[in-house]
């Protein structure tokens, strides 16, 4: 069969599962003209192509699949960059899809032409230039296969304007093979049981890499047969449910009292899928003392990056972790079902304080209020999308913000793109449209987002954006009071939107809360608002002063 190159790469990310391509057309003679007649694949018009990386990215999080955006020549393509960024250090497999300058007059100074593939190469596993229409279904296949096999990650695939209309015979395609899982050195998981096994009380702790490696049951089944208590990155987050009595809470600059105090008394880390960056490790200062390490990742090259393992096992975190739940039957291993007993109850004594710390009844509103409040209104089956503000930081502090549902989080990788959350938020709806979404954000964030509005309106999706509204760039501006002797310059709002107002005028439910007794009945009503199909904005105006004793602490390390 004849096929121009962008009718073959439609017809091919149908038959691999790919739901939706989110961007917006340049000449909707490439890609654009060839989805009209696709059975499955649906265009999500974006306002930006910014956003449409970042939704690629949320919606990859949430449905364990591949995200696909697309920019046109030059600008387009160029916008796309924050997303394909953000998805590179969140090790989130996403397809950015472009088009380049014509073949023929490439190198000529073309309209919109520039190298794109430079501008991809340092942020990808994989950024190529199709050369022929009729090799499509092999980039294609080698892009996916990249992007979602050993430590997953973006690719960025391009077409010239002329090589991409060609009609051309296509060859059978072939489907890429994904989620080939590397097991896990027989000697390392014995080497790793006998430090458990020496172990008193032994700490495991989960990143992004056990999400994507689909490990929910493995994390479950080995932390409940060896009563050994897990904590959490937050791209770790979800794993397990944060009312687990053996969950113990996030690590590094996310971690509250109970956290901090089961970390320092461990004498065995076992990290999985983390790299355990600069956030997630108090600035490399954090290391429990005198503990050993394991350390179990699928990538090689991060075996040792920072912390030197004792026991480095490269390895899918699944096949690992079962892997060693075997190791440590067949030696007899006993738990020590006393340390899971306290552990539960130092957990509900954690949970008592952080209910009775949030219900400061004041007004500005404080932060902590607001995510219990949250949490509390939209319970299960939530999907939490996050940015990561100063205030909105509250939600990442367990337990006033808990997750009840496996994987129910879109948090930001290391980057921390403000407006990938409040973009994010549209993927993450499209990817599981039965639940709710609430992404909660500061008012900075917020603006560079909010243009996002109307696509949610469109799909009418059950999202809810929550601002947690300070007037101002929070977090560099408690840096200047703090750091900089208080020498505030261009961190405050002096004039700002009327974000409920700009919410209606999009098609939102919309309301703005200044008194902490219509904090609840508003986000209520938002919820209500959604059950009818239609996305809702509610701006809260915060208390900026207040910060969890963590991020003090953490800022002093820096």
């Amino acid at each position: 069969m004849q096929r121009t190159a962008w009718e073959e790469l439609v017809a091919i990310l149908e038959a691999e599962g790919i739901r939706y391509v989110f961007g917006m057309p340049g000449s909707p003679k490439q890609l654009y003209d060839a989805l009209y007649d696709a059975a499955s694949l649906r265009p999500i018009l974006v306002r930006h192509e910014t956003a449409g990386a970042f939704m690629a990215y949320a919606y990859a999080r949430v449905s364990g699949s591949v995200g696909c955006c697309f920019g046109c020549p030059g600008p387009g393509v160029a916008n796309l960059v924050p997303g394909i960024l953000e998805a590179w250090s969140g090790c989130t497999p996403v397809l950015a899809l472009g088009v380049r300058a014509p073949t023929r007059t490439f190198g000529m100074g073309a309209f919109q032409e520039v190298d794109q593939v430079r501008l991809f190469r340092p942020i990808t596993k994989w950024a190529v230039t199709v050369e022929r229409p009729e090799r499509i279904g092999w980039y294609l296949r080698r892009a996916l296969s990249l992007a979602t096999n050993g430590q997953p990650g973006p690719v960025y695939l391009e077409i010239p304007a002329d090589c991409g209309l060609e009609r051309v015979t296509m060859p059978p395609y072939t489907p890429a093979a994904r989620a080939v899982r590397p097991a896990p050195d027989p000697e390392r998981i014995a080497a790793a049981a006998r430090l458990i096994k020496d172990a008193a009380r032994p700490l495991l702790v989960c990143g992004g890499g056990a999400i994507t490696s689909g490990a929910y049951d493995a994390v479950r089944s080995f932390v409940e047969r060896f009563a050994i208590p897990l904590q959490v990155t937050p791209a770790g987050r979800g794993i397990l449910e944060e009312e687990h009595p053996l969950f113990a809470g996030l690590v590094g600059l996310y971690r509250t009292e109970y956290a901090a105090a089961v970390w320092q008394e461990t004498d065995l880390l076992i990290t999985v899928g983390s790299r355990m960056e600069e956030f997630q490790s108090g600035a490399w200062t954090y290391f429990p003392p005198g503990a050993r390490f394991v350390q179990i990742d699928i990538a090689a090259e991060e075996l040792g990056r920072n912390w030197v393992p004792d026991v480095a096992i490269q390895a899918d975190a699944r096949l690992a972790l079962e892997a060693l739940t075997d190791a440590l039957e067949r030696e007899g291993f006993q738990p020590n079902r006393g340390r899971a007993r306290e552990l539960a109850e130092r957990q509900r004594a954690a949970f008592a304080a952080a209910e009775r710390d949030a219900q400061v009844w004041q007004q500005p509103i404080r932060g902590k209020l607001l995510a219990a409040t949250i949490n509390r209104v939209f319970d299960r089956h939530t999907i939490l999308v996050q940015e990561n503000g100063a205030q909105d930081l509250w939600v990442y502090y367990w337990p006033y913000y808990r997750l009840r549902d496996r994987g129910a989080v879109v948090p930001p990788a290391e980057q921390t793109a403000m407006g990938l959350g409040v973009c994010g938020a549209v993927g993450a709806a499209l990817a599981r449209p039965d639940w709710y979404v609430v992404c909660t954000t500061g008012d900075g964030a917020f603006h560079m987002g909010m243009h996002e509005l109307p696509t949610a309106v469109e799909h009418r999706l059950r999202v809810t954006w929550v601002i947690f509204d300070d007037r101002a760039l929070g977090w560099p501006r408690w840096t200047q009071r703090t750091a900089l002797r208080g020498r505030v310059i261009a961190t405050e709002f002096s004039a700002t939107f009327d974000f409920a107002a700009v919410a209606r005028a999009a098609g939102c439910h919309a309301e703005r809360v200044t008194d902490v007794q219509e904090l609840a009945p508003a986000l209520e009503r938002a919820r209500r608002a959604n059950d009818a199909g239609q996305p809702a904005v509610v701006d809260v105006l915060v208390d900026s002063e207040e910060h969890h004793p963590s991020f003090v602490e953490f800022h002093r390390l820096r």
